[in-house]
């Protein structure tokens, strides 16, 4: 590379890594949180890793096992490590923080399809000193997962962070992953996610999402869903070590395991989601369940077995509407509590304090671990409380009178007024009652066949506390003031473009220019139309067509 082409690259630093890049190779500033979080994830699976290995050896020895002590030092190759692949690389920052950063890992594949890119992997690895770690792949990534099924080429760790929808590449990711090995996904296609097109959901990820103010959380079941039900056809089932939705997109860490017994509950663990069009109320309908059938041999022996249903009626019963039908999402926990425990204690440890977002990276988890990890799906109070047109409620109100009436409840790391609960509906609504009797919808509003007509018509069936607080309805993270829903840091906070601008000084250019253009294209192609059906009319018609052309534009 000659002398005019490197002052054409710009320089890139975060974290431990310094990078080159020019502006045709893909750098997203925005991402940095998710790489971050991802360094901490996978160093806690590292000494999780090693553990079980270790212990997996001590069981087999039948005589005094060896002791082999191995030393899990960041930036050193560790012979009996992490296989890490990064599929979709770009840049190689990531691999570079991967092998600057986590402890134990023996080495990393940098791969990507495009030339220049990979270009860049090998300059920006021997800039980094890293080439006794990573090694840089020019090759299509399923391709390269494919023929890396084979026990003795799986990989210990996938990495898959793709512009859009990542379901191309999970047929490959879960049949070359170690059994006990993990996968991070990410997905940036919210848009498709949350309900907006949910055919073009269906093609991509086999369910339909629905409109709703859980649809984060939505989203990320949808994405384990898709994952599982492709594990499956290979006898292989997941366990989701975290699951988070951050800024524009949605991230998993889930761990893959091979047993064909354990697969037949998969079932179980996905539902359908039926959601009433009036009030919007959810209910989840799984798709198989697990029934005890104990015999002498083995008292713990379950027997599978179908459902019956539907679970909800033809009618909402609490407003009268229809449902909408949704799903198959993923209905298990979100994340494994002792998992993310250990993910605490390194997130707090003095080696991680450095990373840039660590403080939002400690008030997410500490969210996260609060929530009620067995129950699917969540309310807005905001929501709620307009269904009914109702003056808002204090958060701290509504959760004390849930935890008064013996029912759990939590936030929700996805949404700042989420109400998670195990609660029923029928409970939630009660409450709103009690509520409107001091603080009463008027009247004008109460209009048959309204969804608040219907709901408030009914009388409460349980006089709920409203007016004590109970000691636990503020959880520790808000009493700390952690950093729970921080706010976008910059103006069209968003997943960028793969233009070559997103490296550039200017990196949201293109995404600025972007906006809205086709709402303007239409006003543009509106004032023309007007303009020509304008022509040889009379006066006051001509005047009559201004004042339209008018409308319009403020429309």
């Amino acid at each position: 590379m000659d002398n005019n082409s490197v002052e054409k690259l710009k320089t890139i630093r975060e974290g431990s890594a310094e990078i080159l890049t020019a502006e045709h190779v893909f750098y997203n500033p925005v991402q940095e949180f998710n790489r971050d979080l991802s360094i901490c994830v996978l160093s806690t699976f590292s000494q999780l890793y090693h553990r079980e290995k270790k212990a997996t050896v001590q069981k087999s020895w039948k005589g005094d096992p060896p002791v082999e002590e191995v030393e899990l030092v960041a930036g050193q190759k560790c012979e009996k490590g992490l296989r890490i692949l990064e599929a979709l690389s770009a840049t190689g920052l990531r691999s570079i923080r991967y092998a600057n950063e986590v402890p134990g890992v023996k080495e990393i594949i940098a791969n990507d399809l495009s030339k220049s890119a990979v270009e860049s992997i090998q300059q920006n690895v021997k800039l980094n000193k890293l080439e006794h770690i990573i090694i840089p792949s020019f090759n299509d990534a399923m391709t390269l997962m494919y023929t890396s099924t084979h026990p003795d080429k799986q990989f210990t760790v996938i990495d898959l962070d793709p512009y859009g929808h990542p379901t191309r590449f999970l047929d490959g990711a879960v049949q070359s992953v170690a059994n006990g090995g993990m996968l991070l996904i990410t997905a940036t296609d919210m848009a498709v996610l949350a309900g907006n097109s949910p055919e073009a959901c269906y093609v991509k990820y086999g369910s339909v999402p629905l409109k709703t103010k859980a649809c984060h959380e939505m989203a990320l079941r949808i994405l384990l869903r898709c994952i599982e039900s492709t594990a499956t056809r290979y006898g292989r089932y997941l366990v989701p070590l975290l699951s988070i939705s951050a800024d524009f997109y949605i991230r998993v860490f889930v761990r893959i395991f091979t047993s064909q017994y354990e697969c037949k509950k998969s079932s179980s663990k996905q539902s359908m989601v039926f959601q009433c069009t009036g009030c919007e109320s959810f209910t989840l309908q799984p798709l198989g369940i697990l029934k005890p059938n104990p015999s002498e041999q083995n008292p713990n022996q379950i027997k599978f077995a179908t459902p019956t249903g539907p679970f909800v009626s033809s009618r909402c019963t609490h407003c009268n509407h229809q449902h909408h039908m949704g799903g198959p999402i993923w209905s298990g926990p979100l994340y494994d509590v002792d998992f993310l425990g250990q993910l605490l204690k390194t997130v707090e440890m003095n080696s991680f304090k450095k990373l840039t977002t660590i403080r939002r990276i400690y008030g997410t988890l500490s969210v996260i671990r609060e929530e009620l990890h067995d129950v699917p799906l969540y309310y807005t109070l905001d929501r709620l409380c307009g269904t009914l047109k109702l003056e808002v409620v204090s958060m701290m109100k509504f959760r004390s009178a849930l935890l008064y009436a013996g029912y759990r409840v939590s936030y929700s790391h996805a949404c700042k007024t989420s109400i998670k609960t195990n609660a029923p509906v029928s409970v939630i609504w009660d409450i709103l009652r009690c509520w409107a009797r001091t603080h009463p919808v008027k009247k004008e509003r109460l209009i048959e066949g309204t969804p608040l007509n219907a709901i408030l018509a009914k009388e409460s069936t349980i006089e709920y506390n409203l007016n004590e607080l109970h000691p636990d309805a503020n959880p520790p993270s808000r009493k700390e003031s952690l950093s729970r829903f921080p706010e976008n840091p910059a103006a069209h906070w968003g997943p960028g473009t793969r233009a070559t601008l997103m490296v550039s000084d200017n990196k949201m250019f293109k995404s600025v220019q972007n906006q809205n253009k086709r709402r303007k294209g239409r006003g543009s192609e509106k004032k023309r139309d007007l303009s020509e059906s304008t022509e040889g009319l009379k006066s006051p018609d001509r005047k009559q067509s201004k004042t339209d052309e008018a409308n319009e534009t403020v429309n």
